[in-house]
């Protein structure tokens, strides 16, 4: 992913509105990102804690998503697999995140809702950079570049159903 600032971040979001997206908070730093490893931008907001944004790249434009997610808490036996990057962890540390859907569905309530490491760090398990709890990644005979695709597809296939 291309370094992005906290201007194109506020801008990209397509899930709420303008002043939403000015009121939120964007991460202080975005200058030490490693952005040639990620395939998305997300991060929790430190000041909600059930809610999160992801920021993804496509066909040459961002988009931004809020997410809400439950704050139950699993025990260290419950494993949950990450439907981008199929990364398992105990506990938490899978959530179900939902996003409102865009136009009048979203306005409506409606939602679409994805399995996604809670820490938000699929880019960085798929590419060997985070290492999750043993287990937690099986070994495929995708290369890292084919496995980082895939999480993008699914990626761009969840934000696609936010425009259904």
């Amino acid at each position: 992913m291309k370094e992005v600032s906290e201007q194109d971040i506020r801008a990209s979001f397509v899930n709420c509105s303008k002043g939403e997206a000015k009121r939120l908070a964007v991460p202080r730093d975005l200058a030490e990102r490693p952005w040639g490893d990620l395939d998305f931008l997300g991060w929790r907001d430190p000041a909600a804690p059930d809610r999160s944004y992801i920021v993804v790249e496509r066909d040459g434009r961002l988009i931004g998503v809020t997410l809400r997610f439950p704050s139950k808490h699993r025990g260290p036996l419950h494993r949950s697999m990450c439907s981008l990057c199929l990364t398992t962890h105990p506990g938490n540390g899978v959530s179900l995140m939902a996003a409102r859907k865009v136009g009048p569905s979203g306005r409506e309530g409606n939602s679409v809702g994805v399995y996604i490491c809670s820490d938000l760090a699929c880019s960085l398990y798929v590419r060997g950079k985070k290492l999750p709890e043993p287990g937690g990644r099986f070994e495929e005979s995708l290369t890292v570049e084919q496995q980082s695709e895939r999480t993008r597809a699914k990626l761009f296939d969840f934000v696609d159903k936010l425009y259904v």
